[in-house]
């Protein structure tokens, strides 16, 4: 059996190779340092037991010894008298106390030391622990969760149950309060506060919380809830001297704002305030988009859907679908959007990912301005792209979606791999390049994204919709199914109906893969419109 340190070096070699940070944005990266962490503490348990072992050695040493002592100091002269004892008590000085000095100055932890060492060249880092926090406070937002929610882990779907301590909440907050942001600041704050008034042990004391609540709810303009709190916070620590130049300071404000309202006869009300996410937004869709995430705000009406079906489906008698027609069922009627079901096996599913994950990298997008791909904070996932020739699986794939659609693959881009995670997302976007966008996919010399085709490879427990906030339309993830829709009407000009986005994964992980059709090959296909909207 190898040691722990052979173990974890082995460990190490096979699952870091080829990976980067970013941990946060994969739940499949996520899941080896699951397994890193058990091996460590395996190598953490053979430490305590080779520490424990030791020091029994030195217990039996000294139970023996003191027995010893205690009789030969009642009589030295006598019990040295006696050669064999003298012999014994020069070896023991001489020889024996050296070897136990030896004994209790080995240090037992090095093997364990060295292998935490190597390993932590491959944790998280400082990015991975607030790219999680973010995620966790932009599922609260779009989810409309309650701190308590969260903290007491009452999330839907949930198989393994956790909770939030108030050194967590607290970090949660401070998390909030380096990015300015007051209002989670003062929501994680407030649930640290009320688990430190139930009881809870932490070592966060309620002076370091009211510190952070009070000054984040001045920033948000309820200076009465701020000196309330600061009373508080000197309640608890007299000569805390921050909060005793904030009282005066809040005391000076709120008379000067009270003296206002007196001379123009209208009180603000501060428990009014509007409580902000963010100071701007770059997303004007937000709300909707956030609505259809949450199942909310679908605008389907019943005689739209009534004009909805589910139907066998060959592709005018396709060959290879005469026989085995597929399922396939309307989703959306405009922009039409087609679910095919059980249209990807298990088996083809886990050889995709066996062969995407060694590659997984963090998702990017290209700048509309400078068209150099970079990471945004909008697009919260890894993705890996597989050619057809790298497995007859993804070659067979590929076949599978030119034979449904009738559109030649061959100008397709590769498939691309996704997996999402801690709050994976890619909010509002479009497929297809825009006017503004000359340069879009120039490189492939292939035209315009004419058609997505997106296989949902898991299932996800809650959150992970694909929602298109233009018309009102989501379409859930469901594990073996696919969705196809066209970006680009038939004379070329871009479908703007079709921007679309991934939500939050609240519960779960999402896997997907998108084969994007481009528009070369597809004039005989899927011939030109005389009408824009064609």
């Amino acid at each position: 059996m190898k040691p722990p340190f052979c173990r974890l070096l082995v460990l190490s070699c096979l699952l870091y190779t080829s990976s980067a940070n970013d941990f946060f944005t994969s739940i499949g990266h996520m899941t080896d340092l699951l397994y890193t962490e058990k091996d460590l503490v395996t190598a953490l348990k053979d430490y305590i037991l080779a520490e424990e072992s030791k020091l029994e050695q030195v217990k039996r040493w000294a139970m023996k010894l003191e027995s010893l002592t205690a009789t030969a100091t009642q009589d030295p002269e006598g019990f040295l008298g006696h050669p064999v004892n003298a012999f014994k008590l020069m070896k023991r000085l001489n020889t024996e106390w050296g070897e136990l000095e030896n004994l209790v100055l080995r240090d037992m932890s090095d093997g364990f030391i060295s292998n935490l060492t190597i390993q932590r060249q491959h944790f998280p880092n400082d990015e991975d622990e607030i790219g999680a926090a973010k995620a966790l406070l932009r599922l609260q937002d779009t989810y409309h969760l309650e701190t308590e929610t969260i903290s007491r882990g009452n999330l839907p779907g949930v198989t393994c149950k956790a909770t939030l301590t108030v050194e967590d909440c607290f970090d949660l907050g401070k998390v909030a309060y380096s990015e300015a942001d007051y209002y989670h600041t003062e929501l994680w704050m407030l649930q640290a506060l009320k688990q430190l008034d139930q009881g809870e042990e932490s070592p966060i004391d309620k002076v370091s919380v009211l510190d952070y609540l009070s000054y984040s709810v001045y920033q948000q303009g309820d200076l009465e809830k701020a000196l309330e709190l600061t009373k508080r916070l000197l309640e608890l620590d007299q000569e805390h001297q921050r909060a005793n130049g904030n009282l005066k300071y809040f005391e000076y404000q709120l008379a000067k704002q009270r003296k206002a309202e007196a001379e123009s006869g209208v009180k603000k009300n501060s428990s009014g305030r509007v409580k902000r996410r963010q100071a701007v937004d770059h997303l004007p869709e937000r709300h909707k988009y956030e609505e259809l995430c949450r199942g909310e705000g679908i605008k389907l009406t019943p005689r739209r859907q009534s004009r909805l079906f589910c139907r066998y489906f060959d592709n005018g008698q396709h060959p290879w679908y005469l026989l085995g027609p597929v399922k396939q069922e309307d989703e959306w009627d405009r922009p039409r959007i087609v679910r095919y079901h059980d249209i990807i096996s298990d088996g083809e599913i886990e050889k995709v990912k066996e062969l995407a994950k060694p590659r997984l990298r963090r998702a990017t997008i290209s700048n509309p301005i400078t068209g150099v791909l970079e990471t945004a904070p909008y697009r919260i996932s890894k993705s890996a792209w597989l050619a057809a020739h790298e497995h007859p699986v993804v070659d067979k794939i590929n076949q599978r979606i030119e034979d449904l659609t009738g559109l030649d693959v061959k100008t397709a881009e590769e498939l691309q791999v996704a997996n999402y995670g801690m709050g994976g997302q890619y909010e509002p976007h479009f497929d297809f390049g825009r006017k503004d966008e000359p340069d879009a996919f120039k490189e492939l010399g292939t035209g315009n994204r004419i058609a997505t085709w997106l296989f949902y490879m898991s299932d996800v427990k809650a959150g992970g919709a694909t929602v298109f906030p233009e018309v009102g339309a989501a379409v859930w993830p469901k594990k073996g199914t696919a969705v196809f829709w066209y970006n680009l009407f038939a004379s070329g000009e871009g479908d703007y109906s079709t921007r679309h986005a991934a939500c939050p994964v609240l519960v779960g992980s999402k896997w997907v893969s998108n084969k994007w059709i481009h528009e070369r090959g597809q004039e005989f296909r899927r011939p030109c419109g005389l009408d824009e909207a064609d």
